[in-house]
């Protein structure tokens, strides 16, 4: 019998998984995919962007392509989920499913933090790189200062990046001397899933570009009057220019359907990302994996590519009665791109016990190009 599978988001893992999917089980089922814009963005781009080194469309893809391998495409916004009826409701009218993938990422709610709209500038979306592009223009002195709002939020190397590339920009522009640039977060290390000998090597990489570093500072709310951060002990950080990452939390039809626990995400199986909903699997940043040090999963595009090819592996086994099902295995890895045409590389088993193992190397030019060599790969492989 012909099953029907959605996959919902067409970000990493929702194109990942919905093209492996069908390259698995050729034309016999149905896959369609659900996105509410329509449109796949490369979101590590958005600091190249910034820098602009990247034009927008570079990084933008049309979803419709998909098409051609026969996946059915449908540009709607999902607006509730009965898992019981195998149904999800959408902004083109309902959709019934046999199988569900749910990959639509992380939810930005800037507003949940009070001033951040309007006093900071948005590293995590392609308007907010683009006029962080136009404020780097003629920023020539002050105070820069990059802010993690909370936690978790998906990519936990990228506002260390930015760090890093601001300091690199000013520099290059031969003003570095009559800016500063400060990173001030609520988490108590860099990344500090990867363990504490990453934190301390990203620390000492901060410290080596005069990067101050401001570790356990929960911001309560953004002033952008007087342009300043008020943590929630209420110190006051002065800003020029602030460079925000927002929170973070699971889109509403996730919540609204009673699939999130205590975490705010969906928790699934660490090995087969099967949800507690009969045959719904979540993948990528809405997932919430605990790992045995009782941290959580960071929130990757690598770890939800790579759920995403176990999820289609498991499916294609299902749906073709096969036994070569695929699990995820937590092996992920990063790059710290660092400018000066170089970047450090974490990577490591993430379901280690009793901790993840983690490794950074440090950086080197021929890592910021394997960064440049994976974008190519990934634009053209699934596009």
């Amino acid at each position: 019998m012909t099953s029907h599978v959605v996959v919902v988001g067409g970000g990493i893992g929702g194109v990942a998984v919905a093209s492996e999917l069908r390259r698995r089980v050729g034309g016999e089922h149905r896959i369609t995919l659900v996105d509410k814009g329509g449109t796949h963005v490369f979101q590590p781009d958005f600091l190249w962007v910034m820098m602009g080194w990247r034009r927008p469309e570079r990084i933008q893809r049309d979803l419709r392509r998909l098409s051609r391998r026969g996946i059915e495409v449908v540009t709607a916004e999902v607006r509730g989920l009965d898992t019981a009826a195998h149904r999800i409701d959408t902004s083109a009218g309902p959709l019934a499913y046999d199988r569900l993938v749910l990959a639509p990422g992380a939810e930005l709610a800037p507003s949940a933090l009070e001033g951040f709209p309007s006093g900071a500038r948005n590293l995590y979306t392609l308007e907010g790189a683009q006029r962080l592009r136009e404020d780097l223009s003629t920023f020539q002195q002050g105070k820069v200062v990059v802010l993690i709002s909370a936690t978790p939020f998906k990519c936990p190397a990228a506002p260390y990046e930015a760090a890093f590339l601001l300091d690199y920009h000013f520099r290059r522009k031969g003003f570095r001397s009559s800016v500063s640039v400060d990173i001030v977060t609520p988490e108590p290390q860099p990344m500090p899933v990867a363990g504490p000998e990453v934190g301390k090597a990203l620390v000492g990489m901060l410290e080596e570009r005069n990067i101050g570093y401001h570790p356990l500072r929960k911001p309560s709310r953004i002033d952008p009057a007087s342009c300043e951060i008020v943590l929630a002990t209420d110190e006051r950080v002065p800003y020029d220019l602030l460079v925000g990452v927002p929170p973070h939390r699971a889109p509403g039809f996730v919540r609204d359907a009673g699939l999130t626990d205590g975490s705010g995400w969906i928790p699934v199986d660490p090995r087969t990302l099967r949800s507690s909903a009969d045959h719904v699997f979540a993948i990528g940043d809405v997932a919430a994996i605990k790992l045995a040090n009782g941290m959580f999963l960071p929130k990757a595009g690598v770890f939800a590519h790579r759920q995403a090819v176990a999820v289609a592996q498991a499916l294609a086994a299902d749906l073709t009665s096969r036994s070569d099902g695929g699990t995820f295995d937590g092996i992920g890895h990063c790059w710290v791109e660092t400018g000066f045409g170089k970047a450090a590389f974490g990577s490591g088993d993430f379901y280690a016990t009793p901790a993840p193992r983690v490794q950074l190397r440090a950086p080197r030019r021929t890592l910021r190009w394997g960064k440049v060599l994976f974008e190519r790969y990934w634009l053209r492989k699934w596009f």
